[in-house]
């Protein structure tokens, strides 16, 4: 009999906290589960899910200005922001029951409750003010949204959190941040028919893409109507009449709008954990130091997800889980592999990536190809719309293998999950121009792009 009450907790339920917990009592141990707020965690809850669902709803102003070119008549649709809202969170609360079910099924408990560290074997349960014992515990908190305090008047802005929960569609949005998160809601805001205003600190936004990315992007957005100001921060938001606050730039610009948004990053959520407690090291930005077994260094705890701020995407996450589960508990010694992850931008024009950005491309290999291309998608030419597509290849101009791709345009993410298996397996160009192209379809490009690109004087190398 175990000296522990259980073989595993986990504190935090979700996407890499669950999948190691259901496993793990799949193959038979004892598991416990805490978590404070809603078993699903940030992707399911308040993060990709119910941000696609937004997402979703924003193309559809695209879409009924498109239809005109094709014959029809969309002059009296209207948008209603509660229906949208009440839906989502039926759908949110839909799929939290589901992974309720899932873990309960499993065999794990679950316990509505903080959970912190006292020692290497000790948990204990804020809610129900008892402690708890296990042989290995498990950390997946996850990350929280950043926000400037240093700011005066940062309170007076929201983050991706509370955005799910508005009680009613802002009219004039400005946007703090340059990244994913900033990004996506500028598009959301902007398609749902809000006046937007991105402000990054950088030069150029998406700067940990391929910088043709970027640019694109960056095009788009403006021609959406989106203004988007650079090299400029908040210096500080003060409150108006009413609803209103005034957000003061560092280049001396205010704006004013009825919801601040702060996007500027997000931190790992470890404070007050008691990870002291065990001897668990943590990085400078709090995240949790472990090894390629997600082990940290008090031997049995353990860390995966955005609390260790590897590669902080949701099914990253989930390996990390299911790799510590089969690990652990079923005997078979399993890691992450990290490369060559896709990952995509639900921007609109959305975007998708794999592999080598051009310039890691250029640091890593001697001789380096790139094939480009830029153009207006069938659908658009009826719809009169000047959305382009653009399209790149990064090649190893020695072994012609494809080291990474890059898309901006309608269907980006969904064509990068398949380019990502080509990128992975490590096919060649060769098998890439060997394809038959299937016409018409924005796809076929990636296997028409045949002539190298060549830069021109003005053109970054």
């Amino acid at each position: 009999m175990s000296k522990y009450d259980y073989d595993l907790f986990t504190i935090g339920a979700g996407s890499g906290g669950v999948r190691a917990s259901r496993l793990a009592a799949s193959y038979g141990a004892k598991v416990g589960v805490a978590e404070e707020y809603r078993v699903g965690g940030t992707c399911v809850i308040r993060g990709c899910v119910p941000k696609k669902f937004l997402v979703y709803a924003s193309e559809y102003g695209h879409g009924f200005q498109d239809a005109k070119g094709y014959g029809w008549s969309a002059e009296n649709v209207s948008f209603d922001w509660a229906t949208l809202i009440a839906n989502k969170d039926n759908e949110i609360d839909r799929l939290n029951g589901i992974y309720i079910r899932n873990l309960k099924n499993a065999g794990a408990d679950i316990f509505q409750s903080r959970a912190t560290i006292k020692d290497a074997h000790t948990v204990h349960l804020e809610a129900e003010g008892r402690d708890i014992t296990a042989e290995r515990i498990l950390v997946a908190t996850g990350g929280a949204p950043w926000v400037d305090e240093s700011v005066p008047g940062h309170e007076l802005g929201i983050t991706s959190n509370e955005a799910f929960h508005l009680e009613k569609m802002p009219k004039h949005v400005v946007v703090a941040g340059g990244g994913y998160i900033a990004i996506e809601f500028a598009c959301i805001f902007k398609g749902l028919g809000a006046d937007v205003c991105l402000v990054y600190r950088g030069e150029d936004i998406l700067r940990y893409f391929d910088a043709d990315i970027s640019t694109q992007v960056h095009k788009e957005m403006q021609r959406q109507g989106i203004r988007v100001i650079t090299q400029a921060v908040f210096d500080k938001i003060e409150k108006l009449d009413g609803e209103q606050k005034r957000v003061h730039l560092s280049n001396g610009v205010h704006i004013d709008a009825d919801c601040v948004f702060w996007a500027v990053g997000r931190k790992p959520a470890t404070k007050g954990l008691g990870l002291e407690n065990a001897g668990v090291e943590l990085a400078k930005n709090g995240a949790i130091k472990v090894n390629d077994q997600s082990q940290t260094t008090a031997p049995s705890i353990f860390a995966v997800g955005d609390v260790t701020d590897r590669v902080n995407l949701t099914p990253v996450a989930i390996r990390e889980g299911a790799a510590f589960a089969e690990t652990f508990y079923n005997d078979n010694p399993t890691t992450t592999d990290y490369r060559f992850i896709p990952k995509a931008v639900f921007s609109q024009p959305p975007v998708g990536s794999v592999g080598y950005a051009e310039h890691e491309a250029r640091h890593e290999f001697k001789n380096v190809d790139i094939y480009k291309t830029d153009f207006r998608s069938m659908k658009h030419i009826l719809a009169e719309s000047q959305e382009r597509v653009f399209m790149k290849l990064v090649v190893d101009g020695d072994t012609d293998r494809v080291l990474g791709c890059h898309i901006v345009g309608e269907g980006a993410a969904e064509m990068i999950q398949c380019v990502a298996i080509a990128v992975k397996a490590g096919l060649k160009k060769k098998d890439f121009d060997d394809t038959v192209a299937l016409h018409p379809t924005i796809a076929e490009e990636l296997v028409t792009m045949k002539t190298k690109f060549t830069p021109s004087s003005g053109d970054a190398p």
